[in-house]
């Protein structure tokens, strides 16, 4: 039950924030100002896979509505999903610590993993638009969707992420587990008593 609650509310607030801004289109039919991949990282470092997944289904369900719906739409739903999942392998697999961004040397590696996710949606996607439909800008689509991808998540997202885990409360996964945020130590060693469940109840 408090899955499927978890489910539903990530659903709705993704949802909020990406109908407003679907009007404010670049290349109309392709691609728009998307503030909602600020989400992704988000998504990917609190709500593990679960949030990966929500970002994928979220994209196509935005495309169905509102008359995107293209072939293309299987590229964005692959890189959607894949765009959180970096955030997610690399601060649970990856690193030899939890995620924080106390540090500048994390927000620094944190931004590293932004822009290489955002090059790893770009080449999944514009290679399939363009091949599908040639006509479209592919140097526009390109770097607005480089554009999106980076500058939502470094300027607003990184804020919200410090905001959530250091004044809401909100536990990050940590290699199947979710780190409590008072005892993991900023420098990364992790305490044994800072790993709750190893099931992850937030999802």
């Amino acid at each position: 039950m408090k899955r499927t609650k978890t489910l539903l509310n990530l659903f709705a607030i993704y949802l909020l924030v990406a109908v407003p801004f679907k009007v404010m289109e670049i290349i109309p039919g392709f691609t728009d100002i998307r503030p909602v991949v600020l989400l992704g990282p988000i998504y990917g470092i609190f709500f593990g896979i679960t949030g990966c997944g929500v970002m994928a289904v979220g994209n196509l369900i935005m495309d169905i509505v509102s008359d995107s719906l293209r072939w293309s739409s299987i590229a964005g739903f692959i890189a959607n999903f894949l765009g959180p999942w970096c955030f997610w392998f690399y601060w649970t697999r990856s690193s030899r610590e939890p995620f924080s961004l106390r540090t500048g040397k994390s927000v620094l590696r944190h931004c590293g993993v932004i822009v290489f996710s955002a090059f790893l949606e770009g080449m999944i996607i514009t290679p399939a638009v363009i091949l599908i439909y040639p006509n479209v800008n592919s140097n526009l689509f390109a770097l607005t969707l480089l554009a999106n991808n980076v500058l939502f998540p470094v300027f607003f997202g990184i804020p919200l992420l410090i905001l959530m885990q250091e004044e809401l409360g909100f536990a990050p996964v940590w290699r199947g587990s979710l780190v409590n945020r008072e005892t993991a130590s900023p420098g990364g060693e992790e305490d044994s008593e800072s790993v709750r469940s190893a099931e992850n109840e937030q999802y």
